[in-house]
């Protein structure tokens, strides 16, 4: 249980990102703060004027996660990223792709320009940023300008060399007339090449050069060139504050460190997707006491990308790790691509995985006893449920529901849970195909052919490693008791399959009360994780095949209103509908008025008012 109040004491007074979960773990909300401690804090302080609209979201926050970040700029270049990703309903910031502006360098051009741009386009150029300020964006390039002396003018060189008198840049000293043929293409070269290294965080001469001009004004007394100086200087600064968060070569990586001390660990991976960080995860290991983080990264490794169906092309790590050609060639046939594991030594690359390990401390020194609370209710109860039933490892679970009315539209659903969690990216769902009527034995005998059938030709044809089906459990749980245990294990037998099932029994009251496993009814202590666990998986098999069978009852009843009239299909229905608004004004109109209805015709409308009266 997340309890709130609690987590709001270990919020730390630094800067980073916060998201807010509601009941159902949907992300309902992303902000960034300067400080997370005091920021965090005031939606839930009752004396505070918030609105109307975060007073609504607060009541819908059933937990909240954060991302430690360096600075607030970083904070929220990644509140950006993840509110582009996510879509939280109670965010109305940060929407379009003009947030941030770039400094783009078209290389591409005999003579580069360096220019101001709000998108980042494939056209060659080279790209900086985002960056938080488009002032300070404009003073940088107008900086590099004067230091470097580049052009600023739109024309088309070497083309239009002596075409035209040089401008007004040329006669101050900030441009060397390219445009006049007073320089070489390779000359200018060199100082574009100049222009990309400081732009590429080498800025250190600069800010020298600055200061000591600012020093020399300020003896002369010339205190208005002391003031530019000292504000271009700022400029600099601010736009030196390296983009960690965003990567401008579009790559997907992961970035991976972790945080250990004498007995445990956990690993922390940034997943950066077309060049932004989409989200975050941690994983909480045990390890021996000597364990070096080298041996820790190269277990975890083996480990995560062998059951992870995404293999990025660069995996960033803390630490050099024994084997890394071997591990990079089987993640490489595994993807059908070039992996590369590395670990950067400076740079952006290298302060991202600071920060991953800084967030890996922040789980390991702060979250502990959370974690291990988490791991009660999802690995632990998913330990005691195996033990229960004598099983020596059990990871995958699906279970297995039907729902229908009398018989009308029955569904089947299948839920997954590994690990003790929900896995809804392999959710699936069955509409009845041959079975008549509310046999529900006979549909859940349909539903479990159909997917271990699809499963075996799934595996049939890639050797199971991608297909959606092709992964069996090491446990199938029904809703029910001995009945649809026997239903199961007659189609598994029937496909040469051994995998254990076993039944979740309810009581008179609809309350789980035992497990039937093996011809026996196993009875579960109420108050221990694994029947908690059970429930969790009962209700939401039910859940599932409840909203499939609401929805195609929905459909059904608007489907039979307009299209049983004989020659009314989806035209003339979606027809009807545009113009009348409602079934009730379809009812009450005249032939004539059907009639003159787009796509309609006399006799269509005629068997429509006939259907109606």
């Amino acid at each position: 249980m997340f309890d709130i109040q609690e987590e709001l004491k270990k919020l730390p007074a630094k800067p980073g990102v916060y998201i807010m979960h509601d009941e159902k773990d949907a992300i309902i909300y992303v902000g960034k703060a300067i400080s997370l401690k005091n920021r965090v804090r005031q939606y839930f302080q009752s004396s505070r004027n918030k609105g109307v609209k975060i007073e609504q979201m607060v009541t819908k926050i059933d937990r909240f996660e954060y991302i430690v970040t360096d600075s607030e700029l970083e904070a929220l270049v990644l509140e950006c990223n993840l509110i582009k990703e996510h879509r939280p309903k109670y965010n109305t910031m940060l929407k379009d792709d003009k947030t941030y502006p770039f400094i783009r360098v078209t290389v591409s051009e005999p003579y580069p320009r360096v220019l101001f741009s709000r998108r980042m386009r494939k056209d060659k150029s080279r790209y900086f940023g985002p960056y938080t300020s488009a002032g300070a964006v404009k003073d940088t390039i107008e900086l590099i300008n004067k230091l470097y002396r580049l052009r600023t003018c739109s024309r088309n060189l070497p083309r239009d060399i002596g075409k035209e008198r040089p401008c007004l840049n040329y006669h101050i000293k900030q441009c060397n007339a390219p445009c006049q043929g007073y320089e070489s293409q390779e000359e200018y070269a060199k100082r574009v090449a100049q222009a990309v290294e400081f732009l590429n965080g080498n800025y250190k001469p600069v800010l020298k050069m600055l200061e000591e001009r600012m020093q020399e004004a300020s003896e002369r007394l010339d205190f208005e060139a002391a003031i530019e100086q000292r504000e271009l200087l700022n400029s600099v600064k601010q736009i030196a504050q390296k983009q960690k968060i965003t990567s401008g070569d579009g790559e997907d990586k992961d970035v991976i460190a972790l945080a250990a001390d004498d007995r445990d660990a956990v690993v922390q991976v940034f997943f950066v997707r077309s060049g932004r960080l989409i989200g975050r995860d941690h994983f909480y290991l045990r390890v021996a006491p000597h364990d070096t983080p080298g041996v820790i990264l190269n277990s975890f490794l083996k480990q995560f990308y062998s059951g992870t169906p995404f293999i990025p092309r660069e995996i960033m790590l803390q630490e050099e790790i024994e084997d890394s050609e071997i591990i990079e060639e089987w993640l490489g046939k595994r993807r059908g691509g070039r992996v590369y594991i590395r670990v950067p030594k400076k740079g952006t690359k290298e302060k991202l995985v600071e920060l991953a390990a800084k967030n890996a401390w922040m789980v390991l020194t702060q979250d502990r006893e959370k974690i291990k609370r988490e791991e009660g209710r999802t690995i632990g109860a998913m330990k005691e449920i195996a033990s229960l039933l004598g099983l020596s490892d059990v990871v995958r679970v699906e279970a297995f529901d039907i729902s229908n009315i009398s018989g009308f539209e029955s569904v089947g659903s299948m839920i997954v849970y590994e690990k003790g969690k929900p896995k809804t990216s392999d959710y699936r769902k069955f509409k009845i195909r041959t079975v008549k009527g509310p046999d529900d034995y006979a549909s859940m005998e349909e539903v479990l052919g159909r997917r271990f059938s699809h499963g075996l030709a799934e595996r049939a044809e890639d050797g199971g490693e991608f297909g959606s089906f092709s992964r069996f459990p090491d446990l199938i749980m029904m809703d029910g008791g001995k009945g649809q245990v026997n239903v199961a294990l007659r189609v598994l037998q029937e496909l040469h399959l051994d995998i254990p099932v076993c039944g979740m029994v309810k009581d008179d009251h609809h309350r789980t009360r035992g497990l039937y496993y093996n011809n026996t009814e196993i009875p579960i202590d109420r108050h221990s994780e694994g029947f908690r666990l059970i429930t969790r998986i009962q209700d939401e098999a039910h859940r599932f095949a409840i909203e499939y069978h609401r929805s195609l009852r929905s459909k059904q009843q608007v489907r039979s209103v307009l299209d049983d009239i004989e020659g009314v299909g989806e035209t003339r229905r979606k027809a009807l509908m545009r113009r009348f608004k409602s079934v009730e004004a379809i009812r009450d109109a005249s032939v004539e008025e059907l009639a003159a209805t787009e796509s309609m015709n006399l006799p269509a409308a005629q068997k429509v008012y006939e259907f109606f009266h």
